[in-house]
């Protein structure tokens, strides 16, 4: 068996996170376990570390941080919104790494 990645999430998603439905946080659950074993499950956006995964036509994205083998939830948008969180993602992606980088180069 290959590494089981660590799985955590921002602030920011854990904030919209509170106001879904008890479906759509079962869902997110049950997505989070998977990426601790496979990571690279969702369709890649632009770059291989940064993918989405589909689901009652939301979408979940995240980052993937091989060198700390740690999977960060940052967002949960429906397609209206899709461009704009990407945007959003890709402009705090250094942000996102030091966040990273602060947690786990520690350990």
């Amino acid at each position: 068996m290959g590494k089981v990645y660590e799985v955590f999430a921002t602030d920011t998603f854990w904030k919209d996170y509170e106001n879904l439905s008890k479906n759509e946080k079962e869902k997110i659950d049950k997505i989070k376990e998977q990426l601790k074993i496979n990571p690279y499950v969702g369709k890649p956006l632009g770059y291989k570390f940064f993918r989405e995964k589909r689901f009652n036509g939301k979408r979940l994205y995240y980052i993937i941080y091989e060198d700390y083998v740690v999977v960060l939830v940052v967002a949960y948008s429906d397609k209206k919104n899709q461009q704009a969180t990407i945007d959003a993602i890709k402009k705090a992606f250094e942000f996102y790494r030091q966040e990273v980088h602060e947690k786990f180069s520690k350990k």
